[in-house]
């Protein structure tokens, strides 16, 4: 008896492709304000430019369980359960944050039926209305598999949790080759008989899942998986053994009315992330998308009528809610149109010469006593500007790295001492803040030891999100991004 194979239709659910990246600062003269995504500049999408890693490899083992077929592992003849194995290797590719491909190799071995086809043949036989048979299928599969990441596809903008874990859904096709053995007492003797499927284009299968990932660090994650696969052949499980004449040496392939052998795979399996960068895309924070996105509508000058009233001082704030008409040319502003003040003391930061320490005006924002904490104030403080930050990473971007040499010139031509000090913004806990601006901190310490400061003359500190540069950006999504961006970042105190 020969079974014709049905072609299996699976139906993979695509999200909507785009390519994302964080958002690159570099220093320029403007601020970004309300009417930018938030940063200062945005590459555009290349090979060259993106700053997350799409390529990994994954492999594990599991055990295969016979579901649907004239001989099954789960509950057989004797009530008993019979557990094959199994191991898998993948090339995995993420194509977005929310969808990526497989090529997978599989190998293992099913046992199923009456007994185990290593054990004797129970008896008495006489006992069965069938004679008692057992089933050993070895088993070799590729196949190409859709992976769909619903954590990253559902995951909401503003969940300030720490994202560890994802959830993923699998469907795919391939090609499957068996070698299935059965024993039996059939013809009055033990046998073992073998049937063989080599691989063949035809000899499609497929199989749906889901799996559930745990990010251990950022090269490593684990993953548990339970996937149902869909053999296409009625004698993958053993139960048939041609003879012809239309005559089987036993009759277990006829015990069930269908054409195709399925079974369980649930396995647990390490995936190994490669590539120079931090961040994996499927681990990559979806609201990175959005000013991607934005920025890639900047970038193709579409015509879009922001400011009827327009905007006299160019300011970036239309003068319908502009609050100070008449800003200074170069000047930060806030959403408001208002010219920045970081320190409150009535000299905006276009004119204040020590923009974090507060001074009178007659003294152009600096004090004019030494502060408690260190020595007398100079307009060479400003040499020791804070740098910004990528959301959830510690990275020195390339745009800070003249900031930091200035500062390197500036340390090393005093005799004090300096306090590196790290920040966040107000995502995630607490606790990780602060581990997050510790390790802020520390690298750029590091940076300015490796290029020549005297380690003596520094001290990193971490104050998590403590010490905000916008207090009002409590949570985050009551401020515009530039302003928790700024809240990001690491910069110089006087010891």
């Amino acid at each position: 008896m020969k079974f014709s194979y049905k072609l299996i239709a699976l139906a993979l659910a695509f999200p909507a492709v785009f390519y994302a990246q964080d958002s690159i600062a570099v220093s320029t003269s403007e601020y970004p304000n309300t009417f930018t995504s938030g940063s200062a500049n945005v590459y555009p999408f290349t090979k060259d430019s993106k700053r997350f890693n799409d390529w990994s490899i994954s492999a594990g083992a599991g055990v295969p369980l016979v579901q649907s077929a004239d001989m099954t592992s789960i509950k057989n003849g004797n009530g008993k359960n019979l557990f094959g194995y199994s191991a898998y290797l993948s090339i995995d590719k993420a194509i977005t944050h929310a969808f990526g491909l497989k090529l997978q190799y599989d190998r293992g071995e099913t046992r199923q039926g009456w007994f185990n086809t290593k054990d004797a043949i129970p008896a008495p036989v006489s006992t069965y209305s069938t004679p008692p048979a057992a089933g050993r299928t070895q088993y070799d599969a590729l196949s190409i598999i859709g992976d769909v990441n619903f954590s990253n596809l559902l995951r909401r903008v503003d969940n300030k949790s720490e994202f560890r874990w994802a959830l993923h859904g699998y469907a795919g096709i391939g090609t499957l080759a068996y070698r299935a053995y059965q024993k039996s007492a059939a013809l009055g003797g033990q046998q073992l008989m073998t049937e063989i499927k080599p691989f063949k284009l035809n000899s499609l299968f497929g199989q749906a899942g889901a799996g559930l990932k745990y990010k251990i660090n950022r090269r490593v994650d684990i993953e548990g998986r339970l996937a149902y696969v869909v053999t296409g052949d009625d004698e993958f499980d053993g139960g048939g053994n041609y003879l012809g004449n239309n005559t089987y040496a036993t009759n277990v392939n006829l015990t069930e009315d269908q054409v195709s052998d399925n079974f369980f795979n649930a396995t647990l399996g390490v995936t190994l992330k490669l590539g120079k960068h931090q961040s994996h895309l499927f681990w990559h924070d979806p609201l990175q998308e959005i000013y991607y996105k934005l920025d890639v509508l900047a970038s193709k000058n579409q015509d879009i009528e922001v400011c009827k009233a327009g905007d006299n001082d160019n300011d970036g704030v239309c003068d319908d809610w502009d609050r100070q008409l008449d800003t200074p040319a170069g000047a930060r502003v806030d959403g408001a149109g208002v010219a920045l003040d970081t320190d409150l003391d009535g000299v905006i930061d276009l004119y204040d010469k020590c923009v974090t320490v507060p001074g009178p005006v007659e003294n152009n924002g600096c004090p004019t006593s030494a502060p408690s904490t260190g020595g007398v104030i100079t307009d060479d403080t400003r040499t020791l500007e804070a740098i910004e930050f990528d959301l959830n990473s510690d990275r020195i971007l390339p745009s800070n790295t003249p900031i930091l040499n200035n500062a390197v010139n500036y340390i090393n031509s005093t005799s004090g001492a300096y306090r590196v000090i790290g920040a966040t913004d107000t995502r995630a806990s607490e606790a990780y803040n602060q581990k997050l601006s510790e390790r802020r901190a520390n690298n750029v310490k590091n940076y300015l030891i490796q290029n020549g400061v005297n380690a003596g003359k520094l001290e990193a500190v971490g104050r998590g999100e403590k010490d905000l540069k916008y207090p009002e950006c409590e949570p985050a999504t009551k401020c515009p991004e530039w302003k928790n961006r700024a809240n990001r970042r690491v910069y110089f105190e006087a010891k």
